[in-house]
């Protein structure tokens, strides 16, 4: 079973991800990474231009989820039951938000996952996140 192939699969399979225009650049064991281009159409303030806290909250949301269904110890899909977003600033216009995903543990029945969400500058988050999601068996 290749996890790759089905997180590409799955997240391009959700409406709301391909609305967003999210693509998934990156997987392997535990570890995710989706970028989210900067759209007009995604933006929350049009005096500013920046991008919706929504937006952000849903890629932070599926990167995390694609981080917990490349665990090796998640044997399929996942569904979130708890996610923390904690933002830190607002996204820079104009630019592409990307957010790399960690799942830390994992136990029978629940994978933790830390994520966080930069645009052009790594070194100064737009947002972090800790979550829970399933683990289906």
């Amino acid at each position: 079973m290749d996890k790759t192939k089905i997180a590409k699969q799955f997240i391009s399979a959700i409406p709301h991800s391909r609305a967003l225009g999210m693509e998934l650049t990156d997987i392997s064991d535990g570890y995710a990474r989706i970028e989210m281009p900067y759209s007009e159409s995604l933006v929350g303030d049009p005096e500013t231009g920046v991008i919706h806290g929504g937006a952000v909250s849903a890629l932070m949301d599926t990167c995390c989820g694609a981080a917990a269904m490349s665990h090796p110890s998640n044997p399929a899909g996942t569904a979130t039951i708890d996610l923390r977003i904690d933002y830190m600033r607002p996204a820079t216009p104009g630019q592409t938000i990307a957010t790399e995903a960690h799942c830390y543990h994992i136990t029978r029945s629940v994978a933790f996952v830390r994520a966080t969400a930069t645009d052009d500058d790594k070194e100064n988050p737009v947002a972090t996140a800790t979550g829970a999601f399933t683990v289906e068996r």
